[in-house]
């Protein structure tokens, strides 16, 4: 006997049932349902080469990596626009000469003598009376020579005689020799008198000339020709005469040059 079976596939299935000595219609319809559900007749998905299968489910985003990656791309903005701002600068720069280093020359001394007074007929005053507290104490000063204009650089001694208020107390003058170009000096160390000049007889400050070893004694004078009366008579030496003599003049406590020999 042939019977039908319809399947879930909507397909029929053609049986030839015997009867003789199987099961009873009812065990063989229950098996054929069993073995045709709908598992059974479910197709494989194919497998094609190069196409992977689905997409594996992804887990879920830190909520803190889109901020990240936003401070990342401000980071590397900044860092941009500074190399582009400094690029101009360093080429610049590099164009630039390279200029030598400097050498810090420091700054001369000041010229001692343009310390000192300077004397001419708007300004004469040299000294104060105070600046000669003991005998023998002496102040450098220049005064201007009315015929050539020269400054000429002078001395003034304070002398052991006279008052110190007064012109007599005192005696300036040229510290450049009368005939030459050697500058006379004001030696008030005895020994240097006995042992540069030879000079053993020494007994107070005497000025000198270096160069001819001719030395002059403050405490003397010498009557010139012409009836002319000068300090600083020579005791040692072959100089002609004594230092050209520079007349001064004490207004109050002011020492004042008025004019040079």
């Amino acid at each position: 006997m042939v019977y039908t079976v319809r399947s879930s596939r909507s397909f029929f299935v053609p049986v030839t049932l015997s009867f003789s000595g199987d099961p009873s219609f009812s065990e063989f319809w229950l098996m054929m349902t069993e073995q045709s559900s709908p598992a059974r007749f479910k197709a494989d998905t194919p497998e094609i080469p190069g196409v992977s299968g689905p997409p594996p489910r992804f887990r879920r985003s830190n909520p803190l990596l889109p901020l990240i990656i936003g401070l990342a791309v401000l980071g590397l903005g900044l860092f941009l626009a500074v190399r582009w701002l400094s690029h101009p600068r360093s080429a610049e720069q590099a164009s630039r000469p390279q200029s030598a280093p400097q050498i810090e020359v420091p700054p001369p001394e000041p010229d001692p003598n343009s310390l000192l007074p300077h004397a001419d007929e708007a300004h004469p005053t040299i000294a104060q009376v105070g600046d000669f507290a003991k005998p023998w104490s002496s102040v450098d000063f220049f005064v201007r020579n009315k015929l050539t204009g020269e400054n000429v650089p002078a001395t003034i001694v304070r002398l052991p005689s006279g008052s110190a208020g007064t012109v007599a107390g005192y005696w300036a003058y040229a510290r450049k020799a009368p005939y030459g170009d050697c500058q006379l000096e004001f030696i008030t160390d005895l020994d240097k008198l006995r042992t540069d000049y030879g000079y053993r007889r020494a007994t107070h400050p005497l000025v000198g000339n270096p160069c001819s070893h001719t030395l002059y004694d403050p405490l003397h004078t010498v009557n010139l020709p012409g009836n002319v009366w000068i300090r600083g008579a020579i005791v040692q030496g072959s100089d002609i005469r004594p230092p050209l003599g520079i007349e001064i003049k004490i207004q109050g406590k002011q020492i004042q040059a008025i004019r040079s020999e």
